[in-house]
C-alpha cells in the first residue's frame, strides 16, 4: 500500500486531509488541533498525522513548495489512499492592496505559468477551480467564526525569484488577489479524479506594503485559516 514518498497503510488517512507546504506546520496542526494523533509518514521528513478533530477523523501532511511537489503527494492521497476531500493551508503574497498580513484568502480558481495541465492534452487553457461544496462551507465557517475570508482567484506561480520584478502587476490588474505556489496542481488532480479540493490562504506578504510574517509565524500562527479548514472535516 505504501508509495515512493508515503509509508502509511490502508486506512491510516483520513477522506479529508489539510495540506500545507511546510511538515512542520503539520505537525504544529496535529498537536494543537487534533486528540489521539498517529504519525502514519515520515519519508523525507514530509511528515502526516491521523487524528480526530470534534470527534471526527482528519489528517494532515507536508506537500512542499511548488506544483511539482504537491502534484506527487495529493496524486498518491488521491488514487493510493482514497482521500476525497484536500485542503491546502498555505500562506501566500498578497496582489490586492486591501489585503493585510494574516487576512484569510479562499482559492476559487487559480491560474499559474505551470504547465502542469499539459499532461491531459487538452484543446485548449484548463480553467480550475476549487470544489464550490468545500469553498462554500468554509465562507460560511469563517463567517461564523467573524472572520473576514475573501473570495478569488489566486495565482500559482512556478518561479518565487523573478527576474521581472513587475511581473506581479500584470496578474494584479486582472483581480488576481494572491499568490502563492501549488493551488493549480491541487485543483488539476482533483478535477481529474473527480474528488474535492479547496486551497485556504493567510497572507504573509503583500506587493503594496513593506511588512511580512516571520517564518516562526508563517508556521504556528495562521490559526483562523487551520480552524476553517478542520470545521470542513
Amino acid at each position: 500500500m505504501s508509495t515512493p514518498h508515503n509509508n502509511a497503510k490502508k486506512g491510516d488517512i483520513a477522506e479529508t486531509i489539510l495540506l500545507p507546504g511546510d511538515p512542520l506546520r503539520a505537525k504544529f496542526i496535529a498537536d494543537t488541533f487534533l486528540q489521539d494523533v498517529v504519525q502514519f509518514n515520515a519519508v523525507r521528513n514530509m511528515f502526516g498525522y491521523t487524528g480526530t478533530y470534534k470527534g471526527k477523523k482528519v489528517s494532515v501532511m507536508g506537500t512542499g513548495m511548488g506544483c511539482a511537489s504537491i502534484g506527487i503527494y495529493s496524486y498518491e492521497l488521491i488514487h493510493t489512499y482514497g482521500v476525497k476531500n484536500l485542503i491546502r493551508v498555505g500562506s501566500c503574497g498578497a496582489y490586492d492592496p486591501d489585503l493585510d498580513l494574516f487576512d484569510v484568502v479562499l482559492g476559487m480558481g487559480a491560474s499559474s505559468n505551470s504547465n502542469y495541465a499539459s499532461q491531459y492534452d487538452l484543446p485548449g487553457t484548463l480553467s480550475v477551480t476549487a470544489s464550490y461544496e468545500l469553498l462554500s462551507k468554509a465562507k460560511n465557517v469563517a463567517d461564523e467564526m467573524g472572520v473576514n475570508a475573501v473570495v478569488g482567484n489566486v495565482y500559482s506561480s512556478d518561479i518565487f525569484y523573478n527576474a521581472d520584478p513587475n511581473a506581479w502587476k500584470k496578474w494584479a490588474r486582472m483581480g488576481v488577489k494572491a499568490v502563492e505556489m501549488e493551488a493549480y496542481a491541487l485543483y488539476c488532480n482533483a478535477m481529474y479524479a473527480g474528488v474535492n479540493a479547496l486551497t485556504i490562504l493567510t497572507v504573509s506578504d503583500s506587493f503594496h506594503k513593506k511588512e511580512e510574517t516571520t517564518p516562526e509565524q508563517r508556521q504556528t500562527a495562521f490559526t483562523n485559516m487551520m480552524e476553517i479548514a478542520l470545521e470542513l472535516a
